[in-house]
């Protein structure tokens, strides 16, 4: 029997390139995202067999339209083996910018209620079939809060203690929860930054690595693993010492561009 991959955020960078990854492994695909055109245009220009794809429109911010998303998808192709809560926004904030509050809510509405929301249908088929994996990804950037990242750190943060948690109770159930921690990969989310990106790493290369995560069961793993090592040497400086290292480094870029 063909295995069948759910993906958010299938339409740019990661999403795709993880789409093509197990669609050259012989999975078939349920690909969700808001700019359904976008993803139809990709599946054409790839040649992609229309009977191992379907494409779901939804906004994970709404958790009603991912949830409903996700129905479709169990009652038009099954209960999917590998669930990747991939759909997420990186913006900047001023917490001194009343409209910026506004930024933060909508980020932890699409980075932390729609992850939640995005694995919320499969959850019991998956228990009752005994197998399955839940991805979330995360980020590097959850390891420690950075100046102008508030929004961000703190939502990738709580991907990662969320999806912790939810390892916790699927444990006896045969479904395994993944985290997987990107740290820069080159893809449209990330050209918008302003400020070095050490270990860049391209989209299609980060997929392989996820892919190999996956099928391994890991737990949580930051992909590339240079990153990790970095953040968790960031980890370990004292405040002062790592405020003082943060000093002065450009912000990520607030919705208005600033």
């Amino acid at each position: 029997m063909t295995p069948l991959i759910f993906i958010t955020g299938a339409s740019s960078g990661i999403g795709q390139a993880l789409a093509w990854r197990y669609y050259q492994a012989g999975f078939s695909l349920a690909l969700v995202a808001r700019r359904t055109d976008e993803i139809q245009k990709w599946a054409d220009g790839r040649a992609l067999d229309a009977s191992r794809y379907r494409i779901y429109s939804a906004d994970v911010a709404v958790i009603d339209s991912i949830v409903f998303a996700a129905k479709q998808c169990l009652q038009d192709q099954g209960v999917p083996d590998i669930v990747i809560a991939n759909a997420g926004v990186s913006v900047g904030i001023d917490t001194a910018v009343r409209d910026d509050l506004d930024v933060l809510a909508r980020t932890f509405a699409i980075n932390n209620v729609g992850l939640a929301a995005t694995f919320h249908a499969f959850v019991e088929p998956m228990s009752l079939r005994g197998s399955g994996a839940l991805v979330g990804v995360g980020s590097v950037a959850g390891i420690r809060g950075l100046p102008g990242h508030g929004a961000y750190c703190a939502s990738k943060s709580g991907v990662i203690s969320y999806c912790e948690s939810l390892r916790g109770e699927l444990r006896h159930a045969g479904v395994k929860v993944v985290t997987i921690c990107p740290g820069y990969i080159d893809t449209p989310l990330t050209q918008k930054n302003r400020y070095a990106m050490p270990f860049l790493m391209h989209a299609d290369v980060f997929a392989e690595k996820a892919y190999a995560t996956i099928g391994a069961g890991v737990a949580y793993r930051v992909i590339p693993w240079q990153m990790g090592w970095l953040a968790k040497g960031l980890r370990l400086l004292p405040n002062a010492l790592f405020d003082k290292l943060l000093s002065g480094r450009p912000r990520k870029r607030r919705i208005t561009g600033d």
